[in-house]
């Protein structure tokens, strides 16, 4: 006969060993996903490097026939994914953040509603992602793409604000 000591001893046994067993797929599990996260972050960085490379090429064959400074109207930015459309448009009185392409849209919501200036890595996890160094770099390329676009301010390096509040224009959310 079996004593309940010993039992249980052996229980506990096979019960950490599975424990360990299944902490050992979740880290293999995590590995994969961390890479596929990564793979997925250099795919649109590059989609979005290559819409930007195309819209500018456009931009410069288009040449003298265009004004000089012209930005594309509301109707022409509405749609980011089309070839030689400026995913980012500069930002004018009359845009609405909904032009923006839906995680552009995200970050500015999130500045927005921010009390005061925030760091790539305070968005990241605000915006839906993982705190990896891969996502907060990509989110610091888009904050400095917004700056650059007029859509944000950065006062202070690395510190985001929303640029230009102004009549009409209190809240991201509020169009």
């Amino acid at each position: 006969m079996v004593s309940l000591p010993d039992e249980l001893q052996a229980r506990e046994a096979a019960a950490r060993r599975r424990v360990e067993e299944l902490q050992a797929e979740a880290a293999e599990l995590a590995l994969r996903l961390e890479k596929a996260r990564e793979d997925l972050s250099r795919l649109e960085i590059t989609r979005e490097t290559v819409t930007q490379v195309l819209a500018e090429l456009s931009a410069a064959e288009a040449g003298p026939e265009g004004p000089a400074g012209d930005v594309p109207g509301p109707d022409e930015v509405s749609a980011p994914h089309g070839v030689g459309v400026m995913m980012v448009p500069p930002w004018r009185e009359e845009l609405a953040v909904a032009v923006l392409p839906d995680v552009y849209r995200d970050i500015v919501e999130v500045v927005a509603d921010a009390p005061g200036p925030l760091q790539a890595k305070q968005i990241v996890p605000r915006i839906g992602l993982p705190t990896t160094t891969g996502k907060i770099e990509g989110t610091r390329g888009k904050l400095k793409r917004l700056v650059e676009r007029g859509w944000l301010d950065e006062d202070v390096p690395g510190q985001f604000t929303l640029a230009r509040l102004g009549p009409g224009r209190e809240s991201a959310n509020s169009r």
